[in-house]
């Protein structure tokens, strides 16, 4: 689990593609806990290339209150990206983002414990 700036990165996950150009990317997608009890689902190409770690507004597809939603966004983004890349010709397995994976290290945040 990342932790920056008062929030708490409670899962991700990587893909790989192409871009229009035909030059490799790579793709993050994760699940956060923002301040406020606000759950976020963010989403960046080529993460890696990147002058600063921080997070930009743009970066975000979901802000909301429910672990479900943020669940269902993700997802979504997830099984988007993955479409993309088996129509690009790359054949990649990620498995989807779930409550129990969130739930864990959120309790630990919570409690402040280190997972």
């Amino acid at each position: 689990m990342q932790v920056s700036s008062g929030r708490a990165r409670f899962a991700e996950r990587v893909l790989h593609g192409v871009d229009d150009a035909g030059r490799e990317e790579t793709i993050l997608i994760w699940i956060e806990r923002k301040p406020g009890a606000l759950w976020a689902v963010g989403r960046v190409v080529n993460p890696q290339l990147r002058n600063g770690k921080l997070e930009k507004p743009t970066d975000y597809v979901f802000e909301g209150y429910e672990l479900v939603d943020a669940l269902e966004h993700a997802n979504t983004a997830l099984e988007d990206d993955l479409t993309v890349s088996e129509h690009d010709g790359r054949s990649e397995h990620c498995k989807p983002f779930t409550r129990e994976e969130c739930l864990k290290p959120l309790e630990a945040w919570f409690f402040g414990r280190s997972s």
